[in-house]
């Protein structure tokens, strides 16, 4: 998994990238992640696939700039990646906030966009973990230094290692977590995190939903999955997407949590590379996508 930069509008992007055969499987991360997150099914996928898998601006070891780090600002930064790399078009995967913005990716750029997996998505209802609603709260960017100073990550290290040393693991979902919350210790990355949750989440829950828009799915290949025990997002969320989504389709994995591609990676591989082999890639046309927002909206199916 070979570690690139490029610069794109005068900041630095970080990717990981793997395989040349087509389609192209682009990997989106959530938030206080990185491309990391997906090193246990990425080279599995790069067998079959061309994989790309970028650190968001804001996020990993790519640039934190001030500015705009909203759903639609990343799915276009996605879609100038993509661009740039010589690639036209891609089976968007995305993991928590990489899946809101792979939906708005595809409800922007429809065009760019053969087939959606939304893993433990965020987007598709209001009900999100206590703590990412406290962290939007007025003056939680003075508050975060304090719990996320080097000397409390130092702490965190020495806990994993002890717990390895007696013969117990905490597992890859709190891994992931922990790992996120040490990146807040920098100050450019705190900011980010910070300009990125508001933006999508407040006090009471998360405050953008994709469900009004999901009847656009009709015209693509759509896939989800989730852990039944997943505290961050709850399952419901999926359940309500796919009666939502015509022809889509959800797998929850039981005894999971938030990052089921970490949990399970054989059973995710299984379920993504299964699902990319026996769909189609979606064709939207303009007349199609015309139809869909004058007639789907109505729950009246187009005529084509």
């Amino acid at each position: 998994m070979e570690e690139r930069r490029i610069t794109l509008h005068g900041h630095e992007v970080t990717y990981r990238t793997a395989g040349d055969a087509e389609p192209v499987v682009v990997l989106v991360h959530g938030i206080t992640g990185s491309s990391a997150t997906w090193v246990d099914v990425m080279p599995a996928l790069a067998e079959h696939y061309t994989v790309v898998a970028p650190d968001l601006l804001g996020h990993g070891q790519s640039a934190k700039p001030m500015g705009d780090y909203s759903l639609g600002a990343h799915a276009s930064g996605v879609r100038d990646l993509l661009g740039a790399l010589g690639h036209e078009r891609a089976t968007v995967v995305g993991h928590s906030l990489g899946g809101g913005v792979a939906m708005q990716m595809a409800y922007q750029f429809p065009e760019r966009c053969e087939r959606l997996v939304l893993v433990s998505s965020g987007g598709l209802g209001r009900d999100v973990h206590l703590l990412l609603r406290a962290a939007t709260l007025p003056g939680s960017e003075f508050v975060l230094p304090l719990i996320t100073a080097a000397r409390i990550a130092s702490l965190g290290d020495a806990v994993g290692g002890l717990l390895a040393r007696i013969g117990l693991r905490a597992g890859p979902d709190l891994e992931e977590m922990w790992r996120g919350f040490s990146s807040l210790s920098d100050v450019d990355s705190r900011a980010a995190f910070v300009h990125t949750l508001r933006t999508i989440v407040d006090p009471a829950g998360q405050r953008v939903s994709a469900l009004d828009r999901l009847y656009l799915a009709e015209a693509m290949p759509m896939l989800l999955i989730w852990g039944a025990r997943d505290p961050i997002i709850p399952v419901a969320h999926g359940e309500a997407a796919t009666e939502a989504a015509p022809g889509s389709r959800l797998v929850v994995f039981d005894g999971v949590r938030h990052f089921p591609h970490r949990e399970r990676p054989g059973r995710f591989l299984e379920e993504v590379i299964g699902f990319i082999e026996s769909t189609d890639p979606a064709d939207v046309s303009e007349d199609r996508w015309r139809a869909l927002l004058r007639f789907g909206a109505a729950g009246v199916s187009p005529v084509t």
